[in-house]
């Protein structure tokens, strides 16, 4: 049985990975500006800093990310954006969804089942809801 090898190297990082030919993604997470510019530079994905007072609303600041990408030589519609601790709200989602992000992080504390899976179906309703 023949095994391929690829060895990536990013920021001076090497991965050595056997019988695959993709690599993990690299996710870069960091505010506006500087982490937007990592991003693109270096990564396959962004993870804005929001939720913060010094963050600004995403919905303010998406337009300049997509031109700097596009500066870089980038499609911005190859750097999926992700964001952490979203409201459980539906129209948040939906604006979400429409300004062209591409996945939410659920933050849940650790806690037994009988009190996590009642947030979780909360989630599941809102998703759906979002969706439709």
């Amino acid at each position: 049985m023949a095994h391929h090898v690829h060895r990536f190297t990013r920021l001076g990082a090497s991965v050595l990975i056997r019988g695959s030919w993709y690599y993990p993604p690299i996710i870069v997470g960091g505010a506006f500006p500087q982490g937007a510019r990592r991003a693109i530079r270096y990564g396959d994905g962004w993870i804005p800093l929001t939720g913060r007072a010094t963050s600004g609303d995403i919905a303010e600041y998406l337009p300049r990310f997509h031109q700097m990408a596009a500066e870089a030589g980038r499609d911005p519609a190859t750097i999926p954006l992700s964001l952490f601790a979203v409201p459980e709200e539906v129209d948040t989602l939906k604006r979400y969804r429409d300004l062209g992000i591409s996945r939410v992080v659920v933050s849940l504390a650790s806690e037994d089942a009988g009190k996590t899976l009642p947030i979780l179906d909360r989630w599941s309703e809102i998703i759906r809801q979002a969706n439709a």
